[in-house]
């Protein structure tokens, strides 16, 4: 599919209910297609598959699934080749794998890590190791941060428990060290911790916020794994770290002027950042110039509504996806 020829920069697609969760596949022969979560304050929510139709240029709706309560992340397998089966995970009160097909999506395998209790917590988010797909890791509401091993073959999990103080809200694999053993979380505690899976009995803080607000989301640079970039709840700024200089900030990219709710590093480029947040604002951000201050982006795009998700597309670094309200727009920058 190309649609280079069509020379229009946006797309959008209008789903049935607000969407939260939403993830870019990385299959070369599925390159515009994305799969949504609803959110709706009940037990009965959805998963939809959309994509762009080549000949009309439109979204259509390839696939709508079950989702029990609303899904906090959606993820396809970080498979580029095409080597694994067609996977889809999804966390929510579990952590879930999907197999999608042509005709259907069905349920490969739930991994609960809490066998020994009716209750189960929920799960805030999760990450997929794009050097070794079977290796996922998933953080929660309880004080642990959870790495999950799951061989696709058989579909059997094993789960190492990492400690972790107070609830964990976000966990993201590293490239630094080949990309396999190295991640980071971030959570209640307003700190940003590094562990190294062949180590797991030490971590190290490499961040804290200074007023101990929890930081929310964690997002590593996809060309340098020296830097990474985190969030506060209810901050309105996105701070810029360098794991070579803890604890202090390499920049704040501070012109949003509501909550930020995503960040969403460029696939081809270490020095650019997208950042989006309540005030409709989606803006890509040049950071080479650092440690002198980013003052403002280079590029702004104002949504009709307050912007849930930011995703940048791994496999066509010329398109972003955002979420508001019901509604997906895809832009070309």
């Amino acid at each position: 599919m190309s649609l280079h020829g069509k020379r229009k920069e946006i797309y959008k697609y209008e789903a049935p209910w607000t969407v939260y969760a939403m993830n870019w596949t990385v299959r070369p022969d599925k390159r515009f297609r994305l799969a949504l979560g609803s959110f709706v304050e009940e037990y009965n929510n959805k998963v939809q598959l959309v994509g762009l139709e080549e000949e009309s240029s439109e979204f259509v709706c390839r696939n709508t699934f079950d989702h029990p309560y609303p899904t906090t992340k959606i993820m396809w397998i970080p498979d580029t080749k095409g080597v694994y089966p067609d996977l889809l995970a999804t966390s929510g009160d579990y952590l879930r794998i999907w197999r999608v097909s042509d005709t259907e999506t069905r349920l490969e395998c739930l991994l609960n890590n809490n066998k020994n209790s009716d209750f189960c917590a929920p799960l805030t988010s999760f990450d997929w190791n794009e050097v070794d797909p079977n290796l996922l890791g998933e953080t929660h509401l309880k004080d642990t941060c959870l790495v999950v091993f799951t061989e696709f073959v058989s579909l059997s999990d094993l789960l190492v428990t990492v400690c972790v103080s107070l609830q964990v809200y976000d966990i993201a694999f590293s490239r630094a060290g080949g990309g396999r053993d190295m991640f980071a979380s971030v959570g209640a505690d307003g700190s940003v911790r590094m562990f190294d899976l062949r180590h797991l009995e030490h971590s190290t803080i490499i961040y804290e916020d200074p007023q101990h607000h929890p930081l929310l989301r964690l997002c590593w640079n996809k060309q340098d794994p020296n830097y990474l970039a985190t969030m506060a709840m209810d901050g309105m700024e996105v701070v810029i770290l360098d794991v070579r200089v803890p604890c202090t900030p390499v920049a704040r990219l501070n012109n949003h002027r509501a909550c930020v709710n995503g960040i969403a590093w460029a696939p081809h480029s270490s020095c650019h950042i997208c950042t989006a947040a309540d005030d409709h604002q989606a803006l890509i951000w040049d950071i080479q110039q650092m440690p002198r201050a980013i003052e403002d982006p280079i590029l702004a795009y104002t949504a009709e509504g307050e912007i849930n998700n930011v995703q940048w597309a791994s496999t066509q670094p010329d398109w972003i996806a955002i979420c508001y309200n019901n509604c997906l727009e895809i832009l070309r920058v």
